[in-house]
């Protein structure tokens, strides 16, 4: 899937360019959130939702298929929060992580947005003294709409580039 950016410097009255500005710092703003209700809540704090919940709108869905199979294809993202963050999840073995996410492209039309932002994920491991790291690159491929109380994720879908794990000393 590409995405190409909006051309919104010639054309466009002032005004319609400062709100696009606004609207594209927001959906940023987002995209930090998300990555800091991981990185935020370590060591057992499955609290994740305190900034999801300000990201995704209440009835988004997510497809994480790409790092869990069919399970994980159009959940919802609290459902998500289950999955990763459980007793048995896919997050329970590890350590310490933490989620770098790229600036993002965003195509905005009126009231609804694609956005398509990098990311690099990192994980630390360990058990039985013997420790690993993960690292994983790829995207976020979101459909945005705006609320009365601002942009919102209403489905984002999960794309790898590529995932390597390495031992540790």
């Amino acid at each position: 899937m590409t995405h190409s950016t909006p051309h919104v410097a010639t054309g466009y009255a002032s005004d319609q360019r400062l709100q696009y500005l606004a609207d594209r710092i927001e959906i940023q703003d987002l995209m930090v959130r998300y990555a800091l209700g991981q990185d935020l809540h370590e060591g057992g704090d499955n609290d994740v939702l305190e900034q999801w919940d300000t990201v995704f709108a209440p009835e988004a869905t997510v497809d994480y298929s790409a790092a869990g199979g069919s399970a994980l294809k159009d959940i919802g993202y609290r459902t998500l929060v289950d999955v990763m963050r459980g007793a048995d999840g896919s997050m329970s073995g590890l350590l310490k992580w933490q989620h770098f996410q790229g600036f993002s492209t965003v195509d905005i039309d009126g009231d609804t947005a694609l956005a398509r932002t990098q990311h690099l994920h990192t994980h630390k491991g360990g058990a039985n003294s013997q420790g690993w790291n993960l690292i994983q690159t790829g995207f976020f491929v979101d459909r945005l709409v705006r609320r009365p109380e601002g942009w919102r994720i209403a489905h984002r879908t999960l794309e790898i580039i590529w995932m390597d794990t390495f031992p540790t000393t």
